[in-house]
Protein backbone atom coordinates (compact mmCIF):
# COMPACT_ATOMS: atom_id res chain seq x y z
CA UNK A 1 0.00 0.00 0.00
CA UNK A 2 1.10 3.24 -0.80
CA UNK A 3 2.78 5.37 2.05
CA UNK A 4 0.61 8.15 1.72
CA UNK A 5 -2.68 5.89 0.86
CA UNK A 6 -4.98 4.82 3.62
CA UNK A 7 -7.25 2.47 2.07
CA UNK A 8 -6.11 -0.17 -0.34
CA UNK A 9 -9.14 0.75 -2.58
CA UNK A 10 -8.06 1.88 -6.32
CA UNK A 11 -8.69 6.00 -6.64
CA UNK A 12 -11.85 6.51 -8.63
CA UNK A 13 -11.88 8.99 -11.85
CA UNK A 14 -14.51 10.91 -11.52
CA UNK A 15 -13.11 13.47 -14.59
CA UNK A 16 -15.93 13.52 -17.09
CA UNK A 17 -13.75 12.67 -19.88
CA UNK A 18 -16.13 14.15 -23.48
CA UNK A 19 -17.30 11.80 -26.25
CA UNK A 20 -17.33 12.37 -29.49
CA UNK A 21 -20.92 11.90 -31.12
CA UNK A 22 -23.90 13.28 -29.52
CA UNK A 23 -26.39 10.56 -27.31
CA UNK A 24 -29.38 10.82 -25.27
CA UNK A 25 -29.06 10.20 -21.36
CA UNK A 26 -31.98 9.73 -19.90
CA UNK A 27 -31.42 9.89 -15.89
CA UNK A 28 -33.62 8.91 -13.30
CA UNK A 29 -35.32 10.40 -9.78
CA UNK A 30 -33.35 12.18 -7.63
CA UNK A 31 -31.75 14.18 -10.89
CA UNK A 32 -32.31 17.70 -11.35
CA UNK A 33 -32.72 17.15 -15.27
CA UNK A 34 -34.19 13.84 -16.33
CA UNK A 35 -32.21 14.31 -19.56
CA UNK A 36 -29.15 15.27 -20.97
CA UNK A 37 -28.41 15.64 -24.81
CA UNK A 38 -24.26 14.80 -25.50
CA UNK A 39 -23.12 16.50 -28.24
CA UNK A 40 -19.20 16.29 -28.36
CA UNK A 41 -17.96 17.82 -25.05
CA UNK A 42 -21.49 19.75 -25.21
CA UNK A 43 -23.87 18.61 -22.29
CA UNK A 44 -27.66 20.05 -22.80
CA UNK A 45 -30.06 19.77 -20.24
CA UNK A 46 -33.55 18.80 -21.19
CA UNK A 47 -36.60 19.75 -18.88
CA UNK A 48 -39.02 17.29 -18.05
CA UNK A 49 -41.58 19.25 -20.05
CA UNK A 50 -39.30 19.22 -23.41
CA UNK A 51 -39.02 15.27 -22.56
CA UNK A 52 -42.69 14.65 -21.96
CA UNK A 53 -43.64 16.46 -25.17
CA UNK A 54 -41.15 14.98 -27.43
CA UNK A 55 -41.74 11.12 -25.91
CA UNK A 56 -46.03 12.59 -27.45
CA UNK A 57 -44.24 13.29 -30.77
CA UNK A 58 -41.72 10.02 -31.49
CA UNK A 59 -44.16 8.67 -33.93
CA UNK A 60 -43.05 12.48 -36.14
CA UNK A 61 -40.79 11.22 -39.44
CA UNK A 62 -37.38 12.01 -38.91
CA UNK A 63 -37.35 14.87 -40.19
CA UNK A 64 -40.08 16.30 -38.48
CA UNK A 65 -39.10 14.83 -35.27
CA UNK A 66 -35.73 16.53 -35.72
CA UNK A 67 -37.18 19.74 -36.45
CA UNK A 68 -39.33 19.66 -33.40
CA UNK A 69 -36.10 18.20 -31.44
CA UNK A 70 -34.15 21.47 -32.73
CA UNK A 71 -36.61 23.85 -31.86
CA UNK A 72 -37.02 22.42 -27.90
CA UNK A 73 -33.54 21.47 -27.18
CA UNK A 74 -31.52 24.04 -29.28
CA UNK A 75 -32.52 27.03 -27.11
CA UNK A 76 -30.13 29.08 -28.32
CA UNK A 77 -28.24 29.74 -31.94
CA UNK A 78 -25.12 28.07 -30.60
CA UNK A 79 -26.98 25.00 -29.60
CA UNK A 80 -28.83 25.08 -32.92
CA UNK A 81 -25.58 24.87 -34.66
CA UNK A 82 -23.98 22.41 -32.45
CA UNK A 83 -26.62 20.25 -33.10
CA UNK A 84 -27.36 20.62 -36.32
CA UNK A 85 -23.20 20.57 -36.96
CA UNK A 86 -23.00 17.55 -35.26
CA UNK A 87 -25.93 15.55 -36.73
CA UNK A 88 -24.47 16.65 -39.96
CA UNK A 89 -21.23 15.29 -39.26
CA UNK A 90 -22.70 11.86 -38.15
CA UNK A 91 -24.63 11.30 -41.37
CA UNK A 92 -27.98 9.59 -41.81
CA UNK A 93 -30.52 11.70 -40.15
CA UNK A 94 -33.05 8.67 -40.08
CA UNK A 95 -30.49 6.82 -37.97
CA UNK A 96 -29.73 9.15 -35.17
CA UNK A 97 -33.45 10.40 -34.82
CA UNK A 98 -34.48 6.47 -34.38
CA UNK A 99 -31.94 6.11 -32.12
CA UNK A 100 -32.93 8.76 -30.12
CA UNK A 101 -37.10 8.36 -30.38
CA UNK A 102 -36.51 4.55 -29.09
CA UNK A 103 -34.55 6.16 -26.14
CA UNK A 104 -37.78 8.60 -25.16
CA UNK A 105 -39.77 5.25 -25.55
CA UNK A 106 -38.23 3.01 -23.25
CA UNK A 107 -37.76 5.46 -21.04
Amino acid sequence: MPENSSSSEAPVDKTVKPKPGRRLELRGPGNYYKGILHIGSTLIPISDEILEELRTKTALSADGFFRLFVEKVGYSSYLTEQIHQEVKNAGDLNAQMSAIQQVLRQG
